[in-house]
């Protein structure tokens, strides 16, 4: 058993987060809420274009990638081709719709944090603008070190929209740079990434744009 940080759980083990900054508005059951389809962009134009740029300088051609928290969109660039794309949501309508995607499987991470991906099998993880709903980011964010090939890397992209119901304390009281290191910490608690950092763009009348990348330590 582990707890929320990704390390054996015990008495004296540390959390990445405290039940009340892990709490919601609605503690209702998850795939309640997203049992219906959501045909819609969650981000603004000029963020969408900003995500696909980042992903066409991160991954390269013929990479495996897993999309964590999808939708019937992948923010991928159209012209490139990868190996295979594995989607995971909520909501089974929307990754069936999603074209970008080679299989996909329907898991609640907050229930069950595991993934069902080989270790060292994939080449990039994405997760966009649906980080602000984990509850338990410690044991994912150890899957997504799992499941990355050594020198892969992870994104993580958001803004300063969500579902406000379903969105953890610590996000929904945090600055949009408090969100970032917020994500900086999942990802140095768990351990084994490097060249971690911040990329953001804040330009007045769009989406506030933020995404953390790291890559897979090599060693």
């Amino acid at each position: 058993m582990t707890d929320d940080s990704g390390t054996p759980a015990g008495p004296n083990a540390p959390t990445l987060l405290s039940p009340v900054e892990r709490s919601k508005l609605d503690s209702g059951d998850d795939a309640r809420f997203y049992a219906s389809s959501r045909f819609v962009h969650h981000v603004d134009e000029p963020f969408r274009t900003k995500l696909t740029e980042l992903y066409r300088r991160e991954l390269d051609p013929d990479d495996t990638v897993l999309d964590l928290m999808s939708s019937w969109v992948s923010h991928l660039p159209a012209d490139a081709e990868y190996d295979r794309v594995v989607g995971h949501g909520l909501n089974c309508d929307e990754l069936a719709e999603n074209p970008r995607l080679d299989e996909f499987f329907v898991r609640n991470l907050n229930e069950t944090p595991s993934l069902p991906v080989e270790p060292a099998s994939v080449d990039a993880v994405l997760l966009a603008v649906s980080v602000q709903y984990l509850q338990y980011p410690g044991p994912v964010f150890a899957e997504i070190r799992r499941v990355l090939r050594p020198g892969g890397v992870c994104v993580v992209s958001f803004s300063n929209r969500m579902f406000a119901r379903k969105a953890i304390r610590a996000w929904r009281t945090a600055s949009m740079d408090g969100r970032a290191a917020l994500v900086r910490r999942y990802v140095e608690r768990v351990g084994g990434f490097d060249d971690r950092r911040v990329v953001s763009a804040v330009e007045a009348g769009t989406d506030p744009f933020y995404a953390v990348v790291a890559r897979r330590t090599t060693a």
